[in-house]
């Protein structure tokens, strides 16, 4: 009996031959109607939403491309405007440090001009101030020979001498 049913099984006979292929058709026929429709349409679909997906890529790399040379650029303006700046600064401090030292200077000519001037008129006050005590001196000692009344040159001079010792210099 296994040997019958083996045999059976190997050669199918018209029947089941033309129900099987009434039934594949059937499936075939409501697949391709409700499924396959369906199915090929979800990846059609699919295929669309990628399609618009690597052209939005694209288009984001290509923008990316552009906003990366507008950063380069900018960033060379920025490292432009800093050197510009930079420049600008040392030019500015330069000239700051110039206008410095030339006042300095200036100042410095004149506090040195206004001491040589005080120098000088403090020299020439001193100067007067000897020349004043010497004629004060002088005429002190003048009254004094005068209203001593010597009679010997010799006593004078040496009154003279001795008032001249007694004199302090101030």
């Amino acid at each position: 009996m296994l040997l019958f049913l083996s045999s059976a099984l190997l050669t199918p006979d018209i029947g089941l031959i033309f129900w099987t292929t009434l039934l594949f058709l059937t499936l075939w026929f409501l697949l391709g109607k409700f499924a396959w429709k369906p199915l090929i349409s979800a990846l059609k679909e699919r295929e669309g939403s990628i399609e618009n997906s690597l052209r939005q890529a694209e288009k984001t790399r290509q923008e990316m491309a552009e906003l990366k040379t507008t950063h380069e650029q900018l960033l060379m303006e920025a490292k432009e405007e800093r050197a510009r700046i930079i420049k600008e600064a040392k030019e500015i401090k330069d000239s700051m440090i110039t206008e410095a030292r030339e006042k300095a200077n200036a100042e410095y000519q004149k506090i040195i001009d206004s001491a040589a001037a005080e120098i000088h008129n403090q020299k020439m006050a001193a100067i007067i101030d000897v020349k004043n005590l010497i004629g004060t001196t002088a005429i002190e000692l003048a009254t004094k020979v005068l209203h001593k009344e010597l009679s010997d040159k010799n006593a004078q001079e040496k009154y003279v001498e001795q008032e001249l010792n007694n004199i302090k210099l101030n």
